[in-house]
């Protein structure tokens, strides 16, 4: 038995190309099953997960004013001990 689906007729589309704007079966199957998939991912340590990405990006959008922050409070720190 052969896969006789080809690539288009899988893809989500948003144009209507003239016909129906409606949402179709298959569409709202796919988006259901696509939002399945993404509740499992979150676990208990999702909070966490997402925090970790944003400081991730933080720091690393601003690498040398961090290490230089990092520094000065290190620095700082020497000072007072």
């Amino acid at each position: 038995m052969t896969n006789t689906k080809t690539r288009a007729d899988a893809c989500w589309t948003t144009a209507s190309d003239g016909g129906s704007a409606e949402t179709s079966p298959m569409e709202l199957s796919a988006l259901g099953e696509h939002l399945t998939v993404c509740r499992t991912g979150r676990g208990r340590m999702f909070a966490l997960r997402c925090g970790a990405d944003g400081l991730q990006g933080f720091v690393a959008s601003r690498f040398v004013t961090t290490l230089a922050a990092v520094a000065m409070l290190a620095g700082a720190l020497l000072m007072v001990i």
